[in-house]
Order: C-alpha cells, then structure tokens, then sequence
C-alpha cells in the first residue's frame, strides 16, 4: 500500500543544512498497523508528514497503492490525499465555532457530496466512534479523549484507505489513550484501514502489528 524507497529529507536556510531524514527505505502492506516511535526530533513527524504527501521528499521516491506522487501537481496531490488518506493529530485541531458534526463533515466539502449525504456519512462516523449524542455539541464543550474521537470520525468520514496518526493518544490520559487505541485497533481490524502511527508509548506500540524505530533520522529497526 505504501513504498518509501531511499527517501532523504532535508532543510536548508541560508546557514545551516538539517539532515532530517537519510536513507529511509519502507514498506507497508495493505491492512498492517504499523507504529513509528524514536526521541523527540528524529525525525517521525516528519516521515509521517512525508508519507501523507503533505511534505516532498528531497530525495527518493513515494507510492501509495502503485501510485507514484513526485510528478503530481498540487491540485493532483491535495484530491489524492482527500480520497484516500486520513489524519489525525495530536492537538485534534477542531474548529471551536463549529459543532462537532460540521467538523466532521469538513473532508467532504471538497467533494460533490450533498448535504444530506455529508450529515449522513458524518452521522455514521461519529456513531463508530461513540459520540453519536454529541453532535449538536462544539468542541469547547467536550472532553480531551471525546475531542479525539471527532478528530477520528473526521479522519474517517470519507472512508480513507490509510489513516496517518500522529500522536494520538499524546495529550490523554492512559484509560482515555487506551479507548482512542481501541478504536483505531478495531478499524484496522474490521474495516481493513492501513495506519501508520507515531507514537512514544511502547505500550501503544505493542498493540500494532510492526514497529519502526528511528533515531537522528535514521532507521534503526
């Protein structure tokens, strides 16, 4: 499902030169649940960010199921992502004036999708995720695990083939982590949902199916 071959990432000012990523070599079959974990600032959001096509690569080459991503225009990347990857965050980034079923309609607005189908898909994916009583509710009125849970419907509201997950369970509590966890293991598990997960909590991690570990941008397992 995803291909990273010898990707390299770096960042230039007119100073310094950050090697962020060398020589990452990756590949992750359809249906796997795989975590990322290594110290602050080696370089996982960055793979994560480069994975999701929101960031290119300096070097090397990216497929996301047999496709090819370095010739496509940003136009061609942005309808890409919006049909077939998922994010989530570990700020949850919500709009606060907007209730949690908008929030979680807004992937679809860059569809042809009417009205009634985008509160229907949002409805269904906010009862997957336990929050089907809250969707009069804004996100000022809900808890840290109950916000992350609109983040993940939101993620999967237009049935994406691959959810990004950065941190998820970071700013929760660990019965909160461990319920977030729960639904992102029963995704992969039901509805075959590819994930890449960054992490820090080994116990987290334990409960995918692979992991990777980096260390000063490098693959270290």
């Amino acid at each position: 499902m995803i291909s990273l071959q010898n990707i390299q990432k770096v960042y230039r000012t007119d100073t310094v030169e950050t090697l962020a990523l060398s020589s990452i070599n990756l590949e992750i079959a359809k249906g796997e649940f795989l975590s990322v974990m290594g110290p602050s600032g080696c370089g996982k959001s960055t793979l994560l960010n480069i994975i999701g096509l929101l960031d290119a690569p300096s070097k090397g080459q990216i497929k996301i199921d047999d496709q090819k991503t370095e010739h496509l225009s940003d136009a061609q990347l942005a309808h890409f992502r919006n049909r077939k990857l998922g994010f989530i965050f570990q700020s949850y980034h919500l709009i606060n004036d907007l209730k949690v079923l908008d929030n979680v309609e807004l992937p679809l607005l860059y569809r042809n999708s009417s009205a009634s189908k985008r509160k229907q898909l949002a409805s269904e994916a906010l009862e997957k995720v336990g929050l089907s009583n809250r969707v009069k509710h804004f996100p000022t009125q809900l808890s840290g695990g109950q916000k992350q849970r609109v983040a993940i419907a939101r993620a999967i509201v237009g049935q994406p083939e691959i959810i990004l997950a950065d941190e998820p369970t970071g700013n929760l509590d660990s019965a909160m982590g461990n319920e977030i966890m729960e639904i992102l293991v029963n995704l992969n598990r039901t509805e075959g949902t590819t994930i890449v997960m960054v992490t820090h909590d080994e116990h987290m991690a334990k409960k995918t199916h692979r992991l990777v570990r980096l260390f000063d941008g490098s693959q270290v397992q």
